[in-house]
């Protein structure tokens, strides 16, 4: 029936990667096991089992070569950062007060017609407006873009989720964030920067959290390499004034003495919700052995560091004018579409067998 030795097992691996981890159904609907690799792999004949071990040698030879890229994309990003950071320390002037900006610098014309073709009901309606604040209170000139990194915390979901009531008044004070990447020759590494002015909560002027990263294949699976990856993070002491740390609280518990019957209040600290507990995070254990708590928490805590270096630090002014949050948001409505399409059980699809088993 088989002219080809090899039908059978291409066959088999097309079927098994069009039903990608949901392994295979037999013809009663009832789910088989799912077929490994490797079965797959000790079902060719030995010349051809032969030939794709040297494939796999290379594939590993490929990995170590994208490794070095993505290191050498590192040094750019160093490169570039030191260009970048003239204008993103102007930014930070301007945020807190330090510069006024021109009238020339100031010029923006937006692309955005609803925003230019204001209906004229709505100007008048806002310049009465205007009038009567300007009756009921004095004339206000604010410094520089008061809360502006507040702001950008409290409209991004990623970051509010964090932010406490308590942590509001702290953030108030902070004027830059920065990222720094490392030095040449030392292990891959950023480091995020809070830059905060003076304030009655804590005596440190710049708050760091450290990302120590790699960008080498797994020696056990070195296929499974997409790029550089967050290996661990480290924070730093906060000095914080006697009284003004939000990261703990104070509770009283009141205690009976089991032979003198007297009760006595104890008072202790218990850990308090606070974004501040982002500059004492979860430690990866060495061994890699953590519990799935621990693990979803450090995974979250790397995310958010990436999410600062890539998106908050870069395009900080469009999070917090919300245009930033609109592209956000286009982009995981794209992701979710394809996530449906990906989820679609429907007929079998040669073409996507042919795909599946090419990456294999």
């Amino acid at each position: 029936m088989w002219d080809d030795p090899l039908k059978p097992v291409l066959m088999l691996l097309f079927c098994w990667a069009g039903k990608g981890d949901q392994g295979m159904q037999n013809p009663s609907g009832q789910m088989d096991r799912p077929v490994s690799f490797h079965f797959l792999e000790s079902m060719l004949p030995k010349a051809v089992k032969r030939r794709v071990h040297a494939l796999k040698r290379l594939q590993v030879q490929c990995a170590n070569i994208e490794a070095k890229f993505y290191e050498e994309v590192h040094d750019l990003e160093r490169k570039y950062s030191a260009l970048y950071q003239p204008l993103f320390d102007k930014r930070r002037d301007i945020v807190t007060g330090t510069v006024e900006p021109t009238d020339e610098e100031c010029e923006w014309h937006s692309d955005r017609e609803e925003e230019e073709e204001l209906a004229e009901e709505v100007k008048e309606k806002a310049a009465i407006e205007d009038a009567k604040k300007e009756e009921a209170t004095p004339e206000e000139d604010p410094k520089g873009i008061p809360e502006f990194w507040l702001t950008i915390f409290k409209s991004v979901d990623m970051l509010s989720d964090m932010l406490q009531e308590h942590d509001e008044p702290i953030l108030k004070h902070l004027k830059d964030i920065q990222v720094k990447f490392s030095e040449p020759g030392q292990p891959m590494s950023f480091t995020l920067e809070f830059h905060f002015e003076p304030n009655g909560y804590f005596n440190n002027a710049v708050l760091t959290k450290v990302y120590k990263m790699k960008s080498e294949p797994d020696a056990s699976d070195p296929f499974s390499f997409e790029g550089p990856e967050i290996i661990d993070c480290e924070g730093c002491q906060i000095d914080w004034h006697k009284g003004k740390d939000v990261t703990v609280k104070t509770i009283k518990k009141k205690q009976k003495h089991k032979g003198r019957g007297t009760v006595r209040t104890v008072t202790k600290q218990v850990p308090n919700d606070s974004f501040f507990n982002f500059f004492n995070p979860v430690k990866a254990s060495p061994d890699g052995e953590m519990d799935e708590d621990s693990e979803f928490t450090l995974a979250t805590d790397f995310e958010i560091g990436h999410f600062f270096r890539e998106r908050i630090v870069p395009r900080a002014v469009l999070y917090f004018t919300g245009e930033a949050l609109e592209d956000d948001e286009s982009v995981s409505e794209q992701d979710e579409e394809g996530d449906e399409d990906e989820d679609d059980d429907g007929d079998f699809d040669p073409k996507v067998c042919v795909l599946s088993f090419s990456c294999i």
